[in-house]
């Protein structure tokens, strides 16, 4: 290998790192949001979203807002999707991706593999059931979030203790909505992060 062969991979390593760290430092500020349906990764969709506002005015729930400014220019302006005292209803024909110009909320038209077949909805963010709170698991019968899901086979039921399935709920919060304990007793969690509700910033 050449001097300049040896540089120029040199230099591609060097920028592969600093993507790779520019990434890791995305997802754990994203920790703290849920980003709109269908939103690319974290740090491609901040180099797409040109903070237009399109998506929040095309919400029919009006449950999308901008981050504000206190949290960085980086994030500043993108929308945010606002889970814990909203519902995403999952519209059929997604107003704010087809709203979304520049591309940073891109849906995909088919089932990977099925060209038959819709694509299965987004994944929002993560719900959990927090047993201390839920009242069927310390004894009194509730049932408030029976009909709540609006996906098939995403909320089971063990005799009467309700349980979610990670694998099918794509995170809408239309159980959270339901939950008759306060605080509810399902929370909802970014996709950058296991811990607690994912509150608007």
């Amino acid at each position: 290998m050449d001097r300049r062969a040896f540089f120029r991979l040199g230099s591609r390593k060097v920028a592969r790192v600093a993507v790779e760290q520019l990434d890791r430092k995305a997802r754990q500020r994203a920790a703290r949001w849920i980003r709109p349906p269908y939103a690319l990764d974290e740090l491609e969709f901040l180099l797409a979203c040109t903070r237009c506002g399109d998506c929040i005015e095309a919400c029919p729930e009006g449950i999308l807002f901008r981050l504000p400014a206190r949290l960085g220019a980086e994030v500043a302006g993108t929308p945010a999707l606002n889970l814990v005292s909203g519902v995403c209803r999952l519209c059929q024909d997604w107003p704010c991706v087809a709203a979304c110009r520049p591309g940073a909320l891109r849906r995909d038209e088919v089932a990977p593999g099925r060209k038959d077949a819709p694509p299965r909805p987004p994944q929002l963010s993560r719900v959990v059931i927090d047993t201390r709170r839920c009242l069927p698991y310390s004894g009194p019968e509730c049932g408030a979030c029976a009909h709540a899901c609006p996906v098939e086979g995403a909320l089971g039921w063990e005799g009467p203790r309700p349980v979610i399935d990670a694998g099918r709920c794509v995170g809408c919060a239309a159980c959270r909505a339901a939950c008759v304990v306060e605080p509810a007793a399902i929370e909802v969690r970014s996709l950058y992060r296991e811990g607690t509700d994912a509150l608007p910033v």
